[in-house]
């Protein structure tokens, strides 16, 4: 029941900080993009059966992507070493980094990326992304 209340109120200062844009907040906001990095976390979880040998074919895809796409500047990758449990199943994070959007947009369907994800999609169970500006 905590964490329901807690989330509520979250997404009711999320959403209410959303309408009290003023011009100081745009201003900020385009500084933080000009001065600082997008980063695009996305985190894996594999399906039941799959061995290591597949996962890794799947870790060397992923880390191949940076020197087949200029874009890429930055690239990291690990696994899952939390004690709290609270991962969801997801094993294995990995954190590129732009330096602007029409990088990242010029990433997504590049056909290298695309490769990558026919690799990737006979062992994937579930993904999760998110994009953000570094500050």
């Amino acid at each position: 029941m905590k964490i329901k209340v807690l989330l509520l109120l979250v997404c009711f200062t999320l959403a209410f900080n959303t309408y009290a844009v003023t011009e100081e907040n745009n201003i900020t906001n385009t500084m933080i993009k000009n001065d600082s990095l997008l980063r695009h976390a996305v985190f894996f979880k594999f399906k039941e059966g799959t061995t290591a040998e597949q996962i890794k074919k799947v870790e060397d895809a992923f880390s191949a992507l940076p020197s087949k796409i200029e874009q890429i500047k930055g690239y990291e990758w690990g696994l899952n070493n939390s004690p709290e449990g609270l991962n969801k199943g997801f094993t294995h994070a990995f954190f590129l980094t732009f330096k602007s959007e029409e990088d990242r947009a010029i990433y997504l369907p590049h056909p290298d990326h695309k490769a990558f994800g026919a690799i990737l999609t006979p062992y994937l169970d579930d993904v999760f992304v998110l994009d953000y500006w570094a500050k």
